[in-house]
């Protein structure tokens, strides 16, 4: 005889399955901690995220890399807002105390690209290009060949 279950109205979450897997256990706790890492950007914005970041957590205590001394000494000033501002993004008083110091932030977000400088190449060069390409002799590949070191040159200072 074949029993059914209830049928589900979403997929569920691994969070959620590893949750009701480790309830009552030590683990679970860890796995609540880890969501501070996930909530952080979010919880106490993108602007502040980008120079603080979360390094640790033991016993209620999260210690956080700040990227400078002046950040450092305003976030000081922020230090309950942050706390509760974690704590009501993980739907629990997890975090009591926050510990701060200097170390390096990895920055979430990636930096804009730079353009790359370009030089103009003589006619001299641009010869020497077209000599060397012409050792390939399907012109599909010619042309990329000749790009590729085209682009090498015009990198050169």
């Amino acid at each position: 005889m074949k029993t059914s279950r209830p049928r589900m109205r979403r997929p569920a979450s691994v969070t959620d399955l590893l949750g009701s897997i480790l309830r009552g256990t030590p683990a679970e706790l860890r796995l609540k901690e880890g969501r501070i890492w996930e909530v952080w950007d979010e919880a106490i914005g993108k602007k502040i995220a980008a120079h603080a970041q979360p390094v640790a957590f033991r016993e209620g205590t999260l210690t956080v890399h700040v990227d400078s001394g002046p950040w450092l000494q305003q976030l000081t000033y922020l230090k309950k807002d942050l706390i509760a501002k974690v704590n009501e993004a993980l739907d629990e008083e997890l975090v009591k105390e926050l510990h701060m110091k200097a170390g390096k932030v990895k920055s979430a977000a990636p930096k804009p690209q730079q353009a790359v400088k370009r030089r103009k190449l003589s006619e001299d060069e641009q010869a020497w290009i077209k000599e060397q390409a012409q050792a390939v002799d399907d012109p599909e590949l010619r042309a990329v060949f000749e790009r590729l070191i085209k682009r090498d040159r015009e990198h050169q200072v």
